[in-house]
């Protein structure tokens, strides 16, 4: 558990994780955000020297997959805003990320405990596929921040994406990153087409929704587009999902295949698809991660593959990019460590809440942190310009692609945003 710095190094040794549990006691928070125990008036999680945020990632998976880098990234972020003086003169006493095991029964336990025992002012960040905790924040009216993937992120007023809201609802907007990327790197969407695939959940689904949309916009033909393959194991066999991609354009195979999907599925649906010979170009928004290149089979089966960032890329020279790198080492206790993409996810949540809540000032109580949000924005950011209350319904729309190549990644499409388009 990480407790408001003393020292650097010793809050950069702390990376001990919390155990998830669940607490049964019913919430006395009021809707002002105060609570029982606290004295009258008092804001929950604030103190007169601090203030307490808590996580809930995905360390754990049925299918191996893990996000548990996430909480590092946070970690980073924080470590740095203390060593700076803290928030308005509060420092942030982070108490680490609850495992939700990217199981929706206990995410939501997750975030009942990180209420109602440990009493936390945010959640900072929420990095899981399933977000059912997301009602029971919202009720509670604790800020919350994480990678806006999933629909809670999109219409709440306490639950904040870090780039923005990515799965809207009809009336918001979609980042269009992907399919104007893959149409650079096709040399034009004119005549191609694309195959959408993900897993049979309900991020799945919006995924399959919303980019299907995207790149039917960017002048694509969406020659498939189905939220198909089991999202609780990964299948030993995808021969039947390939059958059904290769002869999806018309009899023929697509120009792309982009997948909504997590490592170990991506590993093995592109695995498959080569095998069966295809030649287009595939791509997917998570295998940004060079602990990938470690094992050669991981790395052939990704070799090729072209990646949707919302951020800077590790590779850009950018200065932001340049004090990332020296936070996860500073968090790291002064190791190298490589870099990947749940990193900076944690680290942009966490980025997110300083910058509102340094907005805020130091009367720090919900009200005071929700009209901060109310007229937020800075520019320049790892993710590009942010605002708020915007961002909780249309996308920041920036991004870029990079291309897995002979055993390192490359930059394809540089760090650019595009104008968003309506969601329909």
């Amino acid at each position: 558990m990480l407790r408001p710095i003393r020292t650097l190094a010793a809050a950069a040794a702390a990376l001990a994780l919390v155990s998830a549990c669940n607490s049964a006691a019913k919430s006395t928070s009021s809707p002002s955000g105060t609570s029982a125990g606290t004295g009258a008036g008092a804001t929950r999680g604030v103190s007169g020297t601090s203030v307490k945020v808590g996580g809930i990632v995905s360390m754990t998976s049925a299918s191996g997959y893990s996000k548990k880098d996430t909480d590092l990234g946070a970690k980073a972020r924080y470590l740095r805003a203390n060593a700076e003086g803290g928030v308005n003169g509060r420092k942030i006493d982070y108490t680490g990320a609850e495992d939700d095991g990217q199981d929706p029964a206990k995410n939501l336990a997750a975030a009942r405990k990180l209420v109602q025992q440990d009493k936390v002012f945010a959640v900072s960040p929420m990095s899981s596929v399933t977000f059912s905790g997301a009602d029971f924040l919202e009720q509670q009216q604790v800020p919350t921040f994480g990678w806006g993937t999933t629909p809670a992120f999109c219409g709440p007023k306490f639950i904040y994406g870090f780039n923005g809201c990515l799965v809207p609802t009809p009336g918001g907007t979609l980042n269009q990153t992907w399919p104007e990327g893959i149409a650079q790197v096709l040399g034009g969407a004119k005549g191609k087409s694309v195959a959408v695939i993900a897993n049979d959940s309900d991020a799945g689904k919006f995924g399959v929704r919303t980019f299907s949309q995207g790149f039917a916009s960017a002048g694509f033909t969406v020659s498939y587009a189905k939220a198909s393959v089991p999202g609780t194991a990964v299948p030993s066999d995808w021969s039947a999902y390939v059958k059904d991609l290769l002869s999806s354009n018309g009899g023929k195979a697509p120009d792309a295949v982009v997948s909504v999907m997590q490592t170990p599925n991506n590993i093995g649906l592109f695995t498959a698809l080569k095998r069966a010979g295809y030649q287009g170009l595939l791509s997917d928004p998570t295998d940004y991660d060079p602990g990938l290149l470690a094992k050669d089979a991981t790395k052939q089966a990704l070799d090729g593959v072209y990646v949707l960032l919302q951020f800077e890329p590790f590779e850009s020279a950018d200065a932001k990019m340049a004090q990332f790198k020296a936070d996860i080492k500073a968090a790291s206790g002064g190791r190298e460590v490589p870099l990947n993409m749940h990193m900076l996810t944690g680290y942009m949540s966490a980025d997110l809440f300083v910058a509102i809540a340094k907005k805020a000032g130091r009367d720090l109580t919900v009200d005071s942190f929700q009209a901060a949000a109310q007229s937020f924005s800075d520019t320049g950011t790892l993710v590009g310009d942010r605002a708020e209350p915007l961002g909780q319904k249309n996308s920041f729309g920036c991004g870029a692609l990079v291309q897995l190549k002979n055993g390192a990644y490359e930059v394809s499409v540089p760090f650019a945003c595009h104008a968003p388009i309506p969601f329909k």
